[in-house]
C-alpha cells in the first residue's frame, strides 16, 4: 500500500471497529500499540490519526471500512463530531453546511431567523445548494420560526437539522 492509496482491506487489517471507535489490531508505528484506542482530538473537534505519515479524520476511515469508499463529505447525523458510530455517519452529498447547528452569533435563538432592522421584522433566509435563498419577512417570530423549519424540510429533506 502506498501512502496515497487507502483501501478498505488495509484498514480492516490494521484497525478493529467497536462502538464508534477504532483500536489497533497491528502495530504500524511506535505509538500504535495493539489494542490501543486510535485517535486524538483536532482543534475543530474531530478525532484524527496518521497512517504512514498522512493525516486522516477517523470518521472518514470508519466510513471507508464499512462502505469501501470515502465520499467528499461525511455528515455526523446527530451533529456530534466525535460520535463516529457507523449509524451516525452518512454520505452528505455536499450538503453538510445545510444541516449546520445554530450559529453562535445568531441573536434570535432560532436557526435561519434574523432581525431585519430596515423593516423592523424577522427575516428567514436559508442556504440551498450553497446559495442564500430569501424565504420571507415576518412580524411574528413564532411564524418566522415555523416558516424556517418548513423551508429547511422542503429544501434539505433528510439532511434538515432544526436545532
Amino acid at each position: 500500500m502506498t501512502a496515497q492509496i487507502l483501501t478498505q482491506e488495509y484498514l480492516k487489517e490494521i484497525f478493529e471497529y467497536k462502538d464508534g471507535n477504532l483500536y489497533y489490531k497491528k502495530q504500524t508505528s511506535p505509538n500504535s500499540k495493539i489494542g490501543k484506542k486510535v485517535g486524538s482530538l483536532t482543534n475543530r473537534g474531530y478525532l484524527s490519526t496518521t497512517i504512514k505519515s498522512k493525516f486522516y479524520l477517523l470518521h472518514r476511515l470508519i466510513f471507508m471500512m464499512f462502505y469501501g469508499y470515502i465520499p467528499e463529505q461525511i455528515d455526523h447525523i446527530n451533529g456530534i463530531r466525535i460520535d463516529n458510530n457507523i449509524e451516525n455517519l452518512r454520505d452528505s452529498e455536499n450538503r453538510n453546511q445545510q444541516n449546520a447547528k445554530l450559529r453562535k452569533d445568531n441573536k434570535s435563538g432560532i436557526k435561519n431567523v434574523y432581525w431585519f432592522k430596515e423593516l423592523n421584522k424577522w427575516k428567514v433566509d436559508i442556504s440551498v445548494n450553497g446559495k442564500r435563498k430569501h424565504i420571507g419577512v415576518f412580524e411574528d417570530i413564532e411564524l418566522a420560526e415555523l416558516v424556517a423549519k418548513e423551508a429547511r424540510s422542503k429544501y434539505h429533506g433528510k439532511f434538515a437539522r432544526h436545532n
